[in-house]
Order: structure tokens, then sequence, then C-alpha cells
């Protein structure tokens, strides 16, 4: 699930920086950051898995100016988090260990991943993929013992190119301490955040910061109503905060010493998987919005596809299987045949045209070279390829009217852009397909022959007349010459002779039989160059195209890929609930 979220996370992030933004009301910025969280709670799951010692995690979390620093510092009571009067002062996640040795936490670098863990002096504003970890020496009456996080605000012009780590802070965190000022509470920023986290089920306390003396009884209602807006859970307890001219700082109310402790008590690790599965869930159908889009665009090019080469397979079984001048497959047959049938009287004259030819013909027959000659020389052949041509024509053209017509015009453009540069690649594959399925096929050519040839031997009148009649003599010859390479196989197909003992034998005792197996010999074609060239070869090749698709435009994860991972997802769920 976690690589699952992060190539998402990952396509997302690469749609977004092109230069041609997203089109629709899609906020893709927005899922990126949903993604980016959900990435870090599941990789929160993986450490309270693991056997290290788990440390309670406290994150002071706020928009920009609301005194989290300076919270962090009271909290902690002493100076360790830098504070400054500027706003996006601080822009990395920095941890403080209270009461804890900063070996308890040797987990957090296998949670922060790629992030690099910095001494604070080394944190700088030219890398943002970092964090801080150190101890503390005092001792507060306000924390037990725990990580406290101060994290940058997400909310400022700047917060883009440093909210990861706001992320990552907000989704290790066990207690979260949002702290906002009477300026900064009402924001939709703040509450368009804590609207995202309320799956995590994180205990919070509200720090209402920057207060004079009787204005937290207007706020605290007006804070609790746009809470619960955004949320459905309970209204968190309301911390009030005075600010103090002598330091500079808010002193914490003394009734709320313990607050954060009794929040530690409600912390349940346990609960975390289900607590994860409950944000993934929220947010599965809009992530995959645009992926199932694209599937159906894939939908759309297969459908595409199917009609035309449902159309390329019609013309071949009407230009060639049935066509009664065009097809020669079975008069290859016959001429296997007249070169089985032992002819008296031939003998010499079969002889003298052997002895004239450069090489023997059982040497020729030997490397093949007859098969290849037909295959040379084949009308069907030629036929096949003209047919894959011409359809991905038909396919560039309607490719076009796509891109004019359809609203994801970007896709079919790209789309066409790679046919077109890969059609002289295709139309050379299915080339040497063809050529190789028709060397093949000329095995079910002698084999159709051996059969009408058994068939003859059954027959011993017909077999005896065929012998005796000097057409056939004169068709041997030709078929001889076939074999040669003296002629081509169309010419065999108009041969005078070859017509006329197809006719003997048609009318003959044995013509029922001939005609069944040159029925048989057509399905038997049709079979394999609908399966090996048309879906085998063309079909596979252009269906592999939207996946070529570049990974900066288009998501390009599978149907396949995401029949898995939603299968993983229901599992998981299912086993949660027997729990």
């Amino acid at each position: 699930m976690l690589e699952f979220i992060q190539l998402l996370k990952q396509r997302y992030q690469a749609i977004l920086a092109q230069a041609h933004k997203p089109s629709g009301n899609l906020d893709y910025q927005l899922r990126i950051d949903q993604l980016t969280l959900a990435e870090a709670f599941v990789r929160k799951g993986k450490l309270l898995a693991s056997k290290d010692k788990q440390v309670l995690q406290v994150a002071v979390v706020g928009p920009t100016q609301a005194g989290k620093s300076s919270l962090v510092n009271v909290l902690l009571n002493q100076a360790s988090a830098g504070v400054s009067p500027l706003a996006g002062y601080t822009v990395h996640p920095q941890g403080f260990c209270h009461d804890v040795k900063r070996g308890d936490c040797q987990g957090l670098q296998r949670y922060f991943g790629r992030f690099q863990c910095l001494p604070p002096e080394q944190l700088g504003k030219q890398r943002f993929d970092c964090y801080a970890l150190s101890e503390t020496t005092g001792q507060s009456p306000y924390l037990p013992a725990c990580v406290l996080w101060d994290t940058p605000d997400f909310d400022s012009i700047d917060s883009e190119t440093y909210r990861e780590g706001v992320l990552r802070a907000i989704a290790l965190a066990d207690v979260l301490v949002l702290v906002v000022s009477k300026e900064k509470y009402a924001d939709q920023s703040v509450w368009e955040m804590m609207a995202e986290v309320e799956a995590l089920n994180q205990p919070t306390l509200i720090c209402l910061n920057k207060l004079t003396e009787g204005s937290e009884t207007v706020l605290v209602p007006s804070l609790k109503e746009k809470w619960q807006h955004a949320r459905s859970d309970a209204f968190p307890e309301v911390v009030p905060l005075y600010y103090q001219k002598a330091t500079g700082s808010p002193q914490w109310p003394g009734e709320y010493q313990n607050a954060i402790a009794q929040l530690a008590k409600k912390v349940s690790h346990p609960k975390h998987a289900r607590m994860e599965q409950a944000l993934l869930q929220k947010h599965w159908q809009a992530w995959l919005e645009p992926v199932r889009e694209e599937h159906q665009l894939f939908d759309d090019w297969q459908t595409l596809l199917d009609g035309l080469l449902k159309q390329a397979i019609d013309t071949y079984r009407h230009d060639y299987l049935n066509h009664p001048h065009h097809y020669e497959t079975f008069h290859q047959a016959m001429a296997e045949l007249l070169t089985l049938l032992e002819i008296p009287g031939l003998a010499g004259f079969m002889t003298g045209v052997r002895k004239a030819l450069t090489w023997p013909m059982r040497q020729m027959m030997k490397l093949g070279r007859k098969r290849l000659h037909i295959t040379d020389s084949s009308q069907e052949v030629k036929l096949l390829n003209q047919l894959a041509e011409h359809a991905l024509i038909q396919l560039a053209d309607q490719l076009l009217d796509k891109t004019g017509q359809s609203q994801q015009s970007d896709w079919w453009q790209a789309l066409s852009t790679l046919l077109r540069r890969q059609k002289p690649e295709i139309l050379q594959q299915f080339a040497g397909a063809v050529k190789n399925y028709h060397l093949d096929f000329q095995q079910d050519v002698e084999e159709s022959a051996q059969r009408l040839y058994h068939k003859l031997q059954e027959q011993p009148m017909v077999l005896n007349s065929l012998r005796a009649t000097r057409v056939t003599a004169d068709a041997a010859v030709i078929a001889l010459t076939l074999h040669t390479g003296g002629i081509g196989v169309h010419d065999l197909v108009i041969a005078p002779a070859m017509l006329t003992v197809t006719s003997l034998l048609a009318e003959s005792a044995i013509g029922s039989y001939m005609h069944k197996v040159e029925t048989h010999l057509k399905q038997q074609q049709f079979t394999a160059v609908n399966q090996a060239l048309f879906v085998g070869c063309l079909s596979q090749a252009l269906n592999a195209l939207p996946g070529q698709l570049a990974n900066t435009t288009h998501f390009n994860i599978s149907p396949g890929q995401l029949q898995a991972i939603e299968q993983q997802l229901t599992e998981k769920r299912h086993g949660l609930r027997l729990l």
C-alpha cells in the first residue's frame, strides 16, 4: 500500500509540474497534500509495528505568526526553539526530546525516510528535506516524557516548498497542539487542515494565543463554531494564552498544567490500523478519479482497436479465403499432392529437371528454400501487409478526430503522436510475423496434401486414372517448377493444367472429401491469421501504446495494478472487522 501511495503521489506531482495544468476543477495540490499525509501515516503504522520502543510524539502546529515556537519554549520550560517576529522563520520540523534519550528515537529515521536528520544549527533554507532532533536538559511541569515537535506554518505563500515536513510531523504526532491567535483563528487554511487530519483521530488541544483580557469569552464560542463546521468529533479543550510583555512569550495557565499529560492517556496505538484504514477510505475515490478516467480512455481505445481489427480480418476472409481467384493455399496443397504421386513415364523427365537445377531438390527441401520462395511470392502475404497498413492509416485518422472532439484531447493527441512515431516499427514487426506465419503454415498445407494422398490410395481407380492422364504430367512439372522457384504461387492458381487436375478430383469419388480438406484448411488458416497476426502481433503492439505515454503527463496506472491494490485494501478492511 505504501508503494502505491508513493507512486500515485509522484504521478500527481509530475502532472502538476507540467506547463499545462490539469483540466476541470480538480485540485491536484490538495490531493498531493492528502497523499503525503496518508503516506506518512502509513509509515507511522510501520513504525508502531516495529519492535522499537515507542516514545510519545507531541506536535505543535498552526498558521504563520501564531506563536508556535514561543509556545514550544514555554512547554519545554527553556529556550530551545528559535523564535523570530518574521513570518516563516521555522521551515523544518524540529523535535525536542523531553525526559527521553535521543537513542530511544532511532525508529524516527525510518519514519522520515529520505528526510535527513541534521543538528539544529545546520538547518538552512537551501534545502527542506531534513529535520532536527535534539535533547533538552531541563524538566518541564507541562510535559510528560515525549518528543515535542515545533513545526513550520502551513498557510504562508512559501509553505508549499516545505509543506511536506509539516505533514510528516502532523502524521507522526500522537497528540496535536493547535496554536491559533485571535487574528488567525478564523483563517480558512486552519480549518481546512484540521478537517484533513480528523481521520487521524489524534487527541487535540487548542491554544488560543495572544489574548487580551476578556477577549476569550468572545472568541471561544466562535472557535467552537468553526471546529464544528470543519469536523464531526467533539470540540477539544481550549487553553487561553495571554501575551506577557515582560517576557515576550505567553504564560501557560496553572490550571492546565496536566492538560497534555491527560491527552496522552487517550492515545491508543493499537487503533492505528483502523484509523489508517479510515484515512484511506475517506480519500480513495477522489484520489483515483483521474486514474479511472484514464481507464475509460483505455476502454475506448480498446473498442476502437477491436472495430478496426475486426474490419481487417473480415476483409481478409472476403478478399482471400472466400475469393475464387485469389485463394492460393489449397492449390499449394494440390501441388504437394502431385509431388507425392509416383507417375509412370515421368521418372526420366523429372530426373532431367532435377539435374538442371543449381541445387538438388532434396537439398533445397532441407534448407527450406521451397517454403521461403512460396512465401515471397504469396498473394496472401501481400494482402495481410496491406491490411495492417490500412488499419493503421484508419486508426491515425480516428485519433485525429478524437483529438478535436474529446474532452481528453491531450491523451488522444499524445497517443496519435506515439502511433505516428512507432508506425514503421509496428509494420515491420507485423511483416516479420506474417512471414513466419506463412512459413510455419506450409506444414499444414503439406499435411492436407498427405490426407488427400492417403484418400487417393483408398481409391485405386481414381489414382490410376489420375496417373494415366497427360494433364497430370503437365501439372506435376508445374508443381516441380513451383518448388524450384520457377513460377510464383499466383501463377500456379491460374495454370490450366492445375485447374484441370482440381476439376478431375472434384468430380471423382473423393470430391466431397477434397472439399472437406479445403474447408478444414481454411478454418486452420483463419484461426492462425487471427490469433498469430491480428491478435497476437498487431493488437498486442497497439494495446501497449497507452502504457508508453509519458508518466509526466499521464498516470499510467493499469487496471490490473489498481485492482490488485484495491483487493489488498478490501482484505485489510475485512481483517480489521474480524479483529
